[in-house]
């Protein structure tokens, strides 16, 4: 028998038999790291996921690399718009994800929180972005492994 994750073993993957799992990604600035991975997510599981981002302090608009390294990827958020984070976006997520918010970001028992420790892709070139847009992207991969397990992706 080979070890699966199921909804007794993943508390983010309890209310997947009801409903679809949410995250939300939160930085500062919602400009760059939480919307690469915001496309990303939405993106690779193809809508099985509902997904959000915010910033605890979010920025006039996307960052341009950003916006170029996904449209690399065939992604585009040229139209995305930072936004605020509220306590309903995390009281309506399963899963939240912190990109550098801090304390920013509130805490409500219950909710998966995960820490992503990743360069902030601010004041930064396409050069200097890619690795970040590929970190992101690894990691959205496992995220989707653990929160739509095989069993649930074969349907």
């Amino acid at each position: 028998m080979t070890a699966e994750t199921t909804p007794e073993t993943n508390p983010a993957a309890q209310n997947m038999t009801t409903q679809r799992p949410s995250v939300l990604f939160v930085c500062v600035h919602n400009a760059g790291r939480s919307q690469m991975a915001a496309a990303y997510l939405h993106h690779l599981s193809q809508g099985r996921i509902e997904v959000r981002s915010a910033g605890s302090a979010p920025g006039d608009a996307v960052n341009p690399a950003a916006v170029a390294a996904m449209a690399e990827e065939g992604i585009d958020i040229s139209a995305n718009q930072p936004q605020v984070l509220t306590d309903e976006a995390v009281q309506d997520s399963d899963v939240v994800i912190t990109m550098g918010c801090g304390d920013a970001c509130p805490f409500y028992p219950g909710k998966r929180y995960e820490d992503w420790e990743l360069e902030d892709p601010a004041g930064q070139g396409i050069d200097g972005v890619r690795p970040i847009r590929n970190e992101i992207k690894t990691r959205i991969e496992q995220l989707i492994s653990e929160l739509l397990p095989a069993v649930a992706t074969q349907n």
